[in-house]
């Protein structure tokens, strides 16, 4: 064992009474301590968050859409088929989006119409059920032969918001529509409620509806063509990628659009947020990392005679340093170690039992979400040592330049 690190661990390890080191000691482990538990803890809810909102966006929206400038997608199969054809796509399908007014004999709310295909859009998207899909299909199949009000299916906030069941009817009054199909559009059309779907998004819940693709072909008079095409793809993360090469494929006028577009504002409010957090919560290890220093300081001032006689011994100013930075991060490595272990049981606890309800119409879920990363684990680790390192240098070369003339002079 090098004499540095010797003398390093007999002066933390003082227990002499007449002096308060160790119980400065202890609050500089303390403060460490609880800045790196405040920040896993706090860190691991935040990666909660964002990775349960891209679970649940995710859930509603494809990881890609393909549409057409200016106009609808005409000869959208053929499209699909040659989007299907690139390697990391899964499978493909059209729909059709608009916005109309459903009504109720109670209610009456704004609403985004998608038309979907019931046999394709569970490979695309999986907000909708096996059921649900199978009951739209199968309500089309039956009007083949009976003709009847065409099913919707409704987001479970937009049926509230209705006042209305599976079983119930309504009516969308659909927008103006301008062209040759205008004049077979009808302004109202009426309903039946088929079901309803719970996205665990707010907003969704409450303005989303689904109908048949054929059906919102016609009542929004797109004739043939749809809005656009779903991709989804083996890798969410290599969506740009896959976006460029889609491009390239179809050339213009056709264009991409990958998830981390179409919900870019949430995301980046969201990494925000956690970054912001990170660095405010740091300074809780800073205010810890002074109190380090502080300690150093006030063991400098008191080991001046030791320090003295080392030099005197032929001790350099380097070993004379590395004495009171070693000491400095042992303190911050314990303060350190204990946190982590606080902030793992911490974490370990509310994803257990739920201290904390949260309101679903504000927030996607209703218990705090803990995603411990190991990336964001190194971080923090590596940002209260290098704090904790950063302290330990001033004092340490306080001690390092003392003249051991004075140090006998004034000890």
């Amino acid at each position: 064992m090098a004499y540095e690190t010797f003398i390093a661990r007999g002066y933390l390890r003082s227990k002499r009474r007449r002096t308060v080191f160790p119980l400065i000691t202890l609050l500089g482990v303390a403060g460490v301590a609880v800045g790196v538990m405040i920040l896993i803890t706090v860190t691991a809810v935040m990666t909660g968050a964002e990775r349960h909102f891209q679970q649940r966006v995710l859930s509603v929206s494809a990881h890609l859409i393909v549409m057409r400038y200016g106009e609808a997608l005409q000869d959208y199969e053929k499209i699909g088929q040659r989007i299907e054809a690139l390697d990391e796509v899964v499978a493909t399908a059209p729909f059709v989006y608009a916005q109309g007014l459903l009504r109720s004999t109670k209610a009456t709310a704004g609403s985004v119409i998608r038309g979907i295909d019931p046999n394709r859009e569970g490979q695309t998207t999986t907000v909708l059920s096996s059921a649900i899909l199978e009951t739209l299909a199968a309500d089309f199949a039956r009007r083949q032969d009976a003709p009847g009000p065409p099913g919707i299916v409704l987001g479970r906030e937009l049926a509230r918001q209705l006042a209305v069941a599976p079983g119930d009817q309504i009516f969308l009054l659909s927008p103006p529509v301008r062209g040759k199909d205008a004049a077979r559009v009808p302004a109202m059309e009426r309903l039946k409620v088929l079901g309803t779907i719970e996205t665990g998004l707010y907003d969704f819940d409450n303005s989303l509806a689904y109908l048949h693709l054929a059906d919102a072909q016609r009542l929004t008079g797109a004739g043939g063509a749809v809005t656009g095409i779903a991709v989804r793809l083996a890798d969410i993360y290599r969506a740009d990628a896959v976006k460029e090469r889609i491009a390239a494929e179809l050339g213009f006028p056709y264009w991409a659009k990958d998830w981390m577009q179409l919900y870019h504002n949430m995301f980046s409010a969201l990494k925000l947020q956690k970054t912001v957090m990170f660095i405010i919560l740091t300074l809780i290890v800073l205010v810890a990392a002074l109190n380090i220093s502080g300690t150093l300081f006030m063991m400098v001032t008191e080991k001046t005679r030791d320090i003295a006689i080392l030099k005197a011994m032929g001790a350099t100013d380097r070993s004379i340093g590395r004495i009171f930075v070693l000491k400095g991060m042992w303190i911050g490595l314990t303060g350190t170690l204990l946190g982590l272990a606080g902030g793992f049981g911490l974490c370990a606890l509310l994803q257990r039992y739920p201290f904390v309800h949260l309101d679903p119409k504000i927030y996607p879920f209703t218990r705090l979400p803990v995603d411990v990363q190991p990336a964001d684990v190194a971080l923090i680790v590596g940002f209260a040592l290098l704090i904790c390192f950063l302290a330990t240098l001033y004092p340490s070369r306080r001690a390092a330049r003392l003249d051991p003339v004075d140090g006998f002079r004034y000890a």
